[in-house]
């Protein structure tokens, strides 16, 4: 690692710190509670939202963007918005009809804090307002720009994306998937909306898509190693600093990256596709040392 991913890897945590308080804050002023018979859906979304998850989907925005120059501000609104979906995502697969989980991020998940109507409505709530950001003049004084960003952004969050993936997940207990269609369920589940992330920088920054190429091969490489380590946490990780419930895979008899590869070698599949992600921003210098700090933190956290 060079000194400047060097610096930049000791210099992560502080920046997940301020992308954190920054997201907290812009979802507080968006979701203020009314006082009105709406007030329970505004509570269950600020809880769901506030305070919670590692924020990478916001940082890695705000990251690309700062590639090609373009405000933090306008940045954070886009990273919130794909932050909005994940939550989104979230609290509709926690319901006892996807994976029935009891908690997430360290505290009762959101039918269980509330009821499932009002979570159904929050998480559709959440959905909504990603796509209310992105086509706010706030976000980018260029119309095309926004039009591109929810085009993307709906493709990335539905059948072609996340949502398929998670359709996909919902029978890999049933269908026993291999490598090859455990590696696309997880592209389309989890890659999808982070290789938004990377888009929506080139995106915002005017690049047309063939200057794209390089930022979505690292997209595709860091998602799956994130899913990788996901997976092993889900085996050797602590419910205490993962905040949620682990083993839960092999309970409900899913096939994933460390069933099929075992531990060792699924580490190693994980470490040789940071080594991609990195080699695919050989574009650019120490502006992106950022993005190679976060895919080395992708694999090393423990949470």
């Amino acid at each position: 690692m060079s000194a400047g991913v060097a610096d930049a890897a000791s210099g992560l945590e502080p920046e997940l710190e301020r992308i954190a308080a920054e997201v907290d804050a812009l979802f507080s002023e968006l979701l203020v509670v009314p006082a009105d018979p709406r007030e329970q859906l505004y509570a269950a979304m600020r809880y769901a939202a506030i305070g919670g998850g590692k924020r990478l989907r916001p940082l890695l925005v705000v990251a690309a963007a700062s590639l090609f120059h373009v405000d933090r501000q306008r940045a954070l609104r886009v990273g919130v918005a794909v932050e909005a979906i994940h939550v989104y995502s979230l609290i509709h697969d926690d319901l006892p009809s996807m994976d029935d989980d009891e908690l997430r991020h360290g505290k009762p998940t959101v039918h269980r804090a509330f009821d499932e109507s009002t979570a159904i409505l929050a998480g559709d709530s959440l959905h909504a307002l990603a796509f209310e950001l992105l086509a706010d003049g706030l976000t980018h004084e260029d119309p095309f720009v926004r039009c591109e960003l929810i085009a993307e952004l709906a493709c990335a969050a539905g059948p072609a994306g996340m949502a398929g993936g998670q359709m996909m997940d919902l029978g890999a207990s049933r269908a026993g998937l291999d490598l090859a269609a455990v590696t696309r369920l997880q592209q389309l589940k989890t890659g999808a909306l982070i290789g938004f992330c990377l888009e929506a920088g080139a995106i915002m920054g005017r690049v047309p898509p063939e200057g794209r190429t390089s930022l979505r091969g690292y997209a595709r490489d860091v998602g799956l190693a994130f899913q990788i380590a996901d997976d092993l946490l889900d085996v050797e990780g602590e419910e205490a600093k993962t905040g949620k419930k682990v083993g839960k895979d092999h309970e409900k008899g899913k096939e994933t990256f460390v069933s099929l590869l075992g531990p060792e070698r699924a580490r190693q599949q994980a470490a040789l596709l940071v080594d991609q992600a990195i080699d695919h921003l050989k574009p650019y210098g120490e502006e992106a040392d950022l993005l190679r700090a976060i895919a080395r933190f992708a694999i090393e956290r423990d949470y």
